[in-house]
């Protein structure tokens, strides 16, 4: 499992666990699982989901180290 936390100068948007994660990626989308390799990527508009949710962002980057996630965004809206 992946610890994920979707943060946005406001507030924490998701603090949890989670089996994958989907992020709109500066060059596509891509999907971070367990065991992922460590790396920093930049996110476009788009959808990130966290198993089943979404949430609909402008602009942010993601970073990947040891099975966790830490997304800051500029958020639009969620979507359940």
């Amino acid at each position: 499992m992946l610890d994920v936390f979707i943060i946005n100068p406001q507030e924490i948007l998701f603090e949890g666990k989670a089996r994958s994660v989907i992020l709109p990626g500066e060059y596509g989308v891509f999907e971070i699982l367990p065991y992922h390799k460590e790396f920093m990527s930049r996110l476009l508009t788009g959808a990130i989901t966290v198993d089943d949710k979404s949430y609909f962002i402008k602009r942010g980057i993601a970073k990947v180290d040891r099975n966790k996630v830490t997304i800051v965004i500029e958020n639009l809206k969620e979507e359940a």
